[in-house]
C-alpha cells in the first residue's frame, strides 16, 4: 500500500516499537508486526494487533504498573 503520511514510499511487512502512554503510565512494545514504509518508516499496525496491545496496556495499568517493555506475543 501507499504511504498515506510521506506518499511516496510503498509500506512492506517488517515489525516497529510501539510506545502507549496514559496518565503518566508508559508501556512499550517491541518487534510488533506492521505495515513499515519503505520511505518515511511509518508504521501501520493491523486491527487485531492494534486491539490485542491495547487490551495488554489496560491490564498493565489497571495494575499500577508506571513503565512497562515487553516483547510482543502474537496469542
Amino acid at each position: 500500500m501507499k504511504c498515506v503520511i510521506c506518499k511516496h514510499g510503498d509500506t512492506q511487512l517488517s515489525t516497529t516499537t510501539l510506545t502507549l502512554e496514559r496518565g503518566g503510565a508508559v508501556v512499550a512494545f517491541k518487534e510488533v508486526p506492521a505495515h513499515v514504509c519503505t520511505n518515511c518508516g511509518e508504521a501501520y499496525v493491523d486491527e487485531s494487533v492494534s486491539a490485542k496491545l491495547l487490551g495488554v496496556a489496560e491490564q498493565s495499568i489497571r495494575n499500577g504498573v508506571e513503565i512497562d517493555v515487553r516483547k510482543y506475543a502474537p496469542v
